[in-house]
């Protein structure tokens, strides 16, 4: 696939970064979205909650259909705009945090110092998810992702032409595995340190394009400021990776809406 020059890491590079990150997404938050262990999807909601023969366990779960989370029949009637929400107030936090306590991260944060990596993977991992409640699905659109990605956290445009032939195909692949790690099995349930782990290695995986990090949105000048004292420096880092979600969250509806 060929690639235009930018600085020193031509476009190529970026996209053979970017395709196992878009796939090792797809355990991740198919665990998080899709998710129904309790039968919550298919409840029906309405008068039949009202009769007084029900047992007790078919009303906690008609309670429970009712929260606004993947999985449930409140979530399948909620406009694209209050699921993208969700997205980034829920998981977007717990990312968040993530990235500004390297020891949530475990062994791998303390030995390789990637956390505006980390960062990125983030914004990443939710610019995905974003893209996937308008239609756009890692699986069938893997190729429009990657160019939004680009967009957002490098200010990169690509076009790319859907042409990978088998090896490539199968090297990014072998590179999801790794970067899923034990999400990627079945039956495999997200837990928070599951996540943490995961998005540690999404991190690692950006890494390798070190150079490009800085561009990807940021918090404000004080938040840096902040993020660089003593002790509660990590508290700075956390509101400026927030800070960053939240703008990044908005260039990916833009760049989807036009």
């Amino acid at each position: 696939m060929p690639g235009r020059e930018h600085g020193p890491i031509p476009d190529q590079a970026v996209v053979g970064v970017l395709r196992p990150f878009v796939r090792a997404t797809r355990p991740l938050l198919a665990g998080l979205r899709e998710t129904d262990p309790f039968g919550l999807r298919g409840r029906v909601q309405g008068a039949a909650a009202e009769d007084a023969e029900r047992s007790l366990k078919d009303k906690v779960l008609d309670a429970l259909a009712s929260v606004e989370v993947p999985g449930t029949s409140a979530w399948a009637a909620m406009e694209v705009k209050a699921r993208s929400h969700w997205w980034i107030y829920r998981v977007g936090r717990f990312t968040t945090l993530v990235a500004a306590i390297p020891g949530l991260g475990g062994a791998l944060a303390r030995t390789l110092p990637v956390s505006a990596a980390v960062g990125a993977a983030g914004q990443g991992l939710l610019l995905v998810a974003i893209a996937g409640e308008h239609g756009i699905h890692a699986r069938d659109h893997e190729d429009r992702i990657i160019e939004l990605l680009a967009a957002v956290l490098f200010g990169r445009e690509l076009a790319l032409t859907g042409s990978l032939d088998a090896a490539e195909d199968a090297a990014a692949d072998r590179r999801a595995a790794e970067l899923t790690g034990d999400l990627g099995g079945k039956g495999a349930k997200p837990t928070p340190a599951k996540v943490g782990s995961a998005v540690w290695r999404l991190g690692r995986a950006l890494y390798s394009v070190e150079d490009e990090l800085d561009k990807r949105p940021h918090g404000r000048f004080y938040h840096e400021a902040f993020g660089m004292l003593p002790v509660v420096g990590v508290v700075g880092k956390y509101f400026g990776e927030w800070s960053g979600l939240k703008r990044a969250a908005r260039a990916a509806e833009k760049h989807l809406a036009a």
